[in-house]
């Protein structure tokens, strides 16, 4: 087995429809500037109120990679 070394950033992802659709969002978007992601953890959530309803629910995101 080999070492590995990761490095952590967070982003924070949004989407009208559902958690799991941010993340989603989040992860794609970050997969298109970062190369070797390998895991993430949701570590704050939270929505933006409508008219009464929820209008966006956003996610904040540790993403990790490994380094080259």
């Amino acid at each position: 087995m080999s070492d590995h070394v990761y490095k952590i950033v967070e982003i924070v992802g949004s989407s009208p429809k559902s958690i799991e659709g941010a993340i989603s969002a989040a992860v794609e978007k970050a997969s298109k500037s970062l190369r070797e992601l390998r895991w993430f953890e949701v570590v704050e959530t939270r929505g933006h109120i409508e008219g009464g309803k929820v209008g966006h629910y956003q996610v904040k995101l540790k993403i990790a990679f490994t380094l080259e």
